[in-house]
């Protein structure tokens, strides 16, 4: 049983330490419905920030909302619809948000999907690289202005450590040639730590930061797609961390003192983490935005 405990604590990770408030700051976090991301919106509540909440289904995102207000009785959490496997929903939602909201000092793009069977966004992309690279792409180029208007700001990315195993596969990003869905969930979250790499460099001297961060093997619903997966992480259950334990590093990135300047790099368990060498290429970083702009139909320089 001792050796159990030490293995748990071993498990958890690195914990945020820092003490920072948010109070007349305002936090944008995708996916804010359950697992990490809804951990990460109670913290920032707690800190006093006003926090929104981006979820696809709005229903569970109220009632997230919810949990959070009964947790802490001061929380400002709103909820707001955004599908990230549709284009026009995130036009949408950019507008109507910057028609409404005049500061954005956190962006944590944490929406994502893992291992699902074949499947297309609303706008034929494959659903891991749609959702989990594309969709987010789109939306902080619609926000990028206010954050720097808004500036100090940070983004925050949530990858993997699957990025680790992944290519960005150039001649079939879709899967259209073959199709494996653990591959193309490793291929979406290196696009994640290429984006964060090549954001960072583009917004150098502009006050606002990006890193991507490895939320570590976390027990949540992310794997609900896989039967596989749902039943090892419910057999190891213990030796997973909790979402709270998962949101740790985002919560280390997005308020963290130490690094009101560190920008393009990435972390696990509040501390830096290794970068697989096809995560470090500037080449393929800048290849990868060029196609997703023109994917998406935008021009961002």
């Amino acid at each position: 049983m001792f050796y159990l405990f030490i293995y748990r604590r071993y498990a958890a990770g690195g914990v945020c330490m820092s003490t920072a408030l948010l109070e007349g700051k305002t936090v944008l976090i995708t996916g804010a419905n359950t697992g990490i991301g809804k951990e990460t919106a109670l913290d920032m509540a707690v800190r006093g920030a006003r926090v929104i909440m981006a979820c696809r289904d709005v229903e569970k995102g109220e009632e997230a909302a919810a949990s959070i207000r009964a947790a802490c009785a001061r929380a400002d959490v709103e909820v707001r619809e955004l599908d990230l496997a549709d284009t026009c929903s995130i036009r949408a939602f950019a507008q109507k948000f910057l028609s409404e909201v005049n500061q954005l000092h956190i962006l944590i793009n944490n929406a994502g999907v893992m291992m699902c069977p074949y499947t297309k966004t609303k706008d034929g992309f494959e659903m891991h690289i749609g959702v989990n690279h594309l969709g987010h792409f789109l939306l902080t180029s619609l926000l990028i202005g206010l954050l720097k208007r808004s500036a100090p700001a940070r983004i925050v990315v949530v990858s993997s450590l699957a990025h680790n195993f992944g290519w960005i596969r150039f001649h079939d990003l879709h899967s259209q040639g073959s199709y494996n869905s653990g591959l193309a969930y490793c291929q979406s979250k290196l696009a994640n730590v290429l984006f964060a790499r090549e954001l960072a460099r583009r917004l150098k001297d502009t006050n606002v930061t990006v890193n991507s961060v490895h939320p570590g093997t976390v027990n949540s619903d992310l794997t609900r797609h896989s039967t596989l997966m749902t039943i090892f992480f419910t057999v190891f259950s213990m030796f997973l961390k909790t979402p709270r334990e998962g949101a740790q590093t985002s919560i280390y990135c997005a308020v963290a003192e130490e690094l009101h300047s560190i920008s393009g790099k990435h972390f696990s368990d509040c501390a830096p983490a290794f970068v697989a060498p096809q995560g470090r290429s500037e080449e393929t970083a800048r290849r990868l935005w060029d196609v997703s702009c023109e994917l998406l139909g935008i021009e961002w320089d």
